[in-house]
C-alpha cells in the first residue's frame, strides 16, 4: 500500500510539473497572434476577388483555415488575407464582397507553403475596421472597433 501512495504522490507531481509546459503548447485562441510578426507588416491595396467563410467559427477559437479569408487582386498579384471570425465580423456590421475595393494592413506569414496576410486593419468604403491590434491581438479576445468617419483618429 505504501509503494502504491508513493507512486500516486510521484504521478501526480510530474503531471503538476509538467502541466505549465502544456499550456504553453496550447494552439488554441491566441494561436494566430503568435504568428502575427508587426516587422512583416505591409498594407496592400486591391479588390476582392473572392470571400470564403467556413468551419468552425467561434469569437474565443478561429482555427487557422477558419473564419472569413478574402483573395484580393492586387497590382502585384493575388493575396491571400485572414481576416477573423464571421461572427466578430458579422456582429460590427462589416461583410465583403467580389468587387469591394479594400486596402488591408496586416502582417505577411507563410503557412503550408503559401504566403497570406493576416489582416490588422481593414480599409472598405470609408470605414476602418480594426481586427487585431498593433502586437496582432485580436480584438475578438477583448473588444473590437469600427470607425465610420475616416478624420477620426484610429485607434491606437
Amino acid at each position: 500500500m505504501k509503494r502504491l501512495t508513493t507512486f500516486n504522490i510521484l504521478a501526480v507531481g510530474l503531471v503538476l510539473l509538467g502541466f505549465p509546459s502544456l499550456q504553453a503548447q496550447h494552439k488554441g485562441p491566441g494561436k494566430s497572434h503568435m504568428m502575427y510578426n508587426p516587422d512583416a507588416e505591409i498594407t496592400i491595396k486591391g479588390t476582392v476577388q473572392n470571400v470564403t467563410q467556413g468551419g468552425k467559427d467561434t469569437m474565443s477559437e478561429m482555427p487557422m483555415g477558419m473564419g472569413t479569408h478574402l483573395t484580393v487582386k492586387t497590382a502585384q498579384g493575388n493575396t491571400e488575407v485572414m481576416i477573423g471570425p464571421t461572427k466578430f465580423l458579422n456582429n460590427k456590421g462589416f461583410t465583403f464582397a467580389k468587387g469591394d475595393a479594400v486596402e488591408i494592413t496586416g502582417s505577411k506569414v507563410t503557412m503550408h507553403g503559401t504566403e497570406s496576410l493576416i489582416a490588422r486593419e481593414v480599409v472598405k468604403g470609408g470605414k476602418t475596421m480594426t481586427l487585431r491590434d498593433k502586437t496582432g491581438k485580436p480584438e475578438w479576445s477583448g473588444g473590437g472597433a469600427v470607425q465610420s468617419d475616416p478624420e477620426q483618429p484610429k485607434r491606437q
